[in-house]
């Protein structure tokens, strides 16, 4: 495993992260590991919290809007059916939400239950994992549109 998977969020403050795309005002967007679902992104929570209820309202609201501000990138750049947001926090134990499309090429009995129900070999094959000369394309029209939408959404430090 590459020593920036070992820290992401601090990978992402030292520049080291690969699938870095932009600072939020909760915290880091990175492209994901895989890119099964293309455009899957995640948001890294920074501040580290232990969970979205150990942030202030004010603090929960500007995550769950960057959260929805990835979705909108994603739907503007993918053209998706639809988007799913999980924020488990089982594996690693800090706040970070996941960020998926879902597309009607995908077989009904897949794409109308979480993503994880896929088998694991087919979601983490060796041709979705993330290389800038595959996707990197992907994830510059990601983040220009992210950059887009948050200047749109965001005046003087103020959502609009």
């Amino acid at each position: 495993m590459e020593n920036w998977k070992n820290d992401r969020i601090g990978s992402c403050e030292r520049g080291e992260n690969p699938t870095f795309m932009v600072k939020m005002k909760s915290g880091f967007v990175v492209i994901g590991d895989y890119q099964f679902l293309p455009g899957y992104c995640v948001l890294l929570g920074f501040p580290k919290a232990s969970s979205l209820n150990e942030l202030s309202l004010k603090a929960r609201m500007q995550y769950l809007i960057d959260m929805t501000l990835i979705g909108d990138a994603i739907i503007k750049v993918c053209n998706p059916l639809r988007i799913n947001y999980s924020t488990l926090m089982n594996l690693d134990n800090y706040l970070h939400t996941h960020i998926e499309a879902r597309y009607d090429w995908e077989l009904d009995e897949y794409r109308r239950r979480p993503s994880y129900f896929y088998p694991r070999k087919q979601r983490f094959g060796d041709e979705y994992e993330y290389n800038e000369q595959k996707y990197g394309e992907l994830k510059e029209k990601l983040t220009k549109a992210l950059t887009t939408l948050m200047n749109e959404t965001y005046e003087g430090g103020n959502v609009i």
